[in-house]
C-alpha cells in the first residue's frame, strides 16, 4: 500500500523540500517498488513524480503513455516535446532547495544510483540541490513487516536443513563411492529447496580446496573425496509474493578430525563474524546511530590483526530483501563507504572471509533488527568450527 502520510513525514525527518522519483523503462526499479507499481511491462516513455514535504505529489508522464501514474494521488503534468519535459522537470520542483532522487556524489554508493547524470543534472539546473535518498529507500523498501520477517524465519529453518541434506550426501557417497563432486551437491541443495518450496536466482556455490578460496566460485565438477575441504554458500526464499531470502555459508571438512590449518583459520573468520554481530548489539541496546561501515570496520580489524587482511577481499555483508542483495545499508567499508545507517526492520548478512590460495573460509548469518531493536541472528546455531563431515554425518 502506497502510505503517502509516512513518506511525507519521513521526508521532512530528513530534512528536504521533497522526493523526486524518477523512470524510463525500468532504469529505477526502487522507484517503481516505492510507488507501488505492478509486475509487467514498464512502458517505454519516462516519467517523474514529486513528493514534497507536506501538500499535493505532482505527475510528469507523456501524453501517448499518460496514464502510467493513474494508480497515484496528486496532480498530473502532461508532456509530449522535450523541451515541455524540461519545462515539467521545473515546475516540479519549483520552489524547492533540497530535493531527493535515487543519487550518488560520484557513484560512490552504486546501489542507489539509479537516476542518470544527465537527469540530475537537468534537475540541479532548476536551482535545487539533489541529495541521495538511501536511507528513504530504506525506510519504505528494505524494512520489513511482520509477514516478511515470518517468510524469512520459515526460510531460514530450510537453509539450515539444507545443509544437514548436503554433508549427509557427501558423508554417504564417500563411503559408498569414494567421491562425489560439487555438482552433486549443488543439485542435493536444489532438489530441498524444491521439497519445501524455496526459490532462488541462482544455484549454491559449492567449492572444494581451492575453489573455496574464489568468493564467486561458480560451482563445477571438481570431485569431492576424503580428507577435501569443503564451503557450500546457499541462499533462497519462500516461493511466495513479498518473500524475503536466508543466505548462509558454512564450512566442512571431509572427515573425522579436522587439521589445524582449516580450524586455525575458521577460528579468526568466527571472530570476526562476532565482532560484527556484537557492535550491532551494542549500538542498538545503547540506542545510538550505526552506519554500515563501522560494521565492516569492526570485522575487518579482527581480521586484519590477525595478519590476514590481505585475504579479506569483499566487504563484510550485504542487504537482504526480496533480492539476496537488498536495497538497504550494506555492511560496507572496502568497496563503498557505506554510511546509510542500520535502521529497525532490516536484514542483512555478516560473512567475513579469508580466502587463500590453497583454501577459503567463509562463515555467514543473517542479521535482522526488529522494530523495537532486538538484534536476531538467523542461521540455526552458529557455527563454531569447521565440521568433521565423516564423523558428524
Amino acid at each position: 500500500m502506497f502510505d503517502l502520510p509516512a513518506i511525507q513525514a519521513a521526508i521532512r525527518d530528513s530534512q528536504l523540500d521533497g522526493w523526486l522519483l524518477y523512470d524510463f523503462r525500468s532504469s529505477n526499479i526502487l522507484a517503481r517498488r516505492i510507488l507501488q507499481f505492478a509486475d509487467g511491462p514498464a512502458g517505454s516513455r519516462r516519467w517523474m513524480y514529486f513528493i514534497p514535504s507536506e501538500g499535493s505529489p505532482k505527475k510528469l508522464v507523456h501524453r501517448i503513455e499518460s496514464g502510467a501514474l493513474d494508480h497515484l494521488p496528486g496532480d498530473k503534468l502532461v508532456f509530449l516535446k522535450w523541451q515541455e519535459f524540461e519545462a515539467g522537470v521545473a515546475s516540479l520542483v519549483a520552489g524547492r532547495k533540497r530535493v531527493a532522487m535515487e543519487y550518488s556524489p560520484r557513484n560512490g554508493n552504486p546501489y542507489i544510483s539509479r537516476v542518470d547524470a544527465g537527469t540530475v543534472e537537468l534537475v540541479k539546473a532548476s536551482g535545487v540541490d539533489v541529495i541521495p535518498s538511501g536511507d528513504l529507500i530504506q525506510l519504505f523498501e528494505a524494512v520489513w513487516d511482520d509477514a516478511q520477517w515470518a517468510m524469512h524465519l520459515e526460510a531460514s529453518r530450510h537453509t539450515d536443513s539444507a545443509y544437514v541434506a548436503a554433508w549427509s550426501f557427501i558423508a554417504s557417497e564417500i563411503r559408498s563411492r569414494g567421491e562425489t563432486t560439487e555438482a552433486a551437491v549443488r543439485d542435493v541443495i536444489m532438489a530441498h529447496f524444491a521439497k519445501h518450496g524455496l526459490t532462488t536466482y541462482h544455484p549454491p556455490i559449492v567449492g572444494v580446496n581451492a575453489n573455496s578460496g574464489d568468493p564467486h566460485y561458480e560451482t563445477g565438477t571438481a570431485p569431492i573425496r576424503k580428507d577435501d575441504f569443503v564451503l557450500v554458500d546457499l541462499w533462497a526464499k519462500l516461493d511466495k509474493p513479498r518473500a524475503v531470502y536466508s543466505d548462509l555459508t558454512r564450512t566442512g571438512f571431509v572427515g573425522d578430525t579436522v587439521p589445524a590449518k582449516y580450524e586455525a583459520i575458521f577460528q579468526i573468520v568466527a571472530a570476526a563474524r562476532d565482532a560484527a554481530i556484537q557492535l550491532v548489539r551494542d549500538r542498538f541496546a545503547a540506542k545510538q546511530v550505526l552506519q554500515g561501515y563501522e560494521v565492516d570496520d569492526a570485522s575487518r580489524r579482527v581480521i586484519e590483526k590477525a595478519g590476514y587482511g590481505e585475504y579479506f577481499v569483499h566487504r563484510t555483508g550485504h542487504s537482504i530483501g526480496q533480492e539476496t542483495h537488498g536495497n538497504g545499508a550494506n555492511i560496507d567499508n572496502l568497496e563503498t563507504h557505506e554510511t546509510r545507517r542500520i535502521l529497525p526492520g532490516c536484514c542483512f548478512s555478516i560473512e567475513p572471509g579469508i580466502y587463500l590460495p590453497e583454501f577459503g573460509v567463509r562463515s555467514e548469518v543473517d542479521v535482522f533488527v526488529d522494530r523495537s531493536g532486538q538484534v536476531h541472528v538467523t542461521a540455526g546455531e552458529l557455527q563454531t568450527s569447521v565440521i568433521p563431515i565423516l564423523k558428524d554425518f
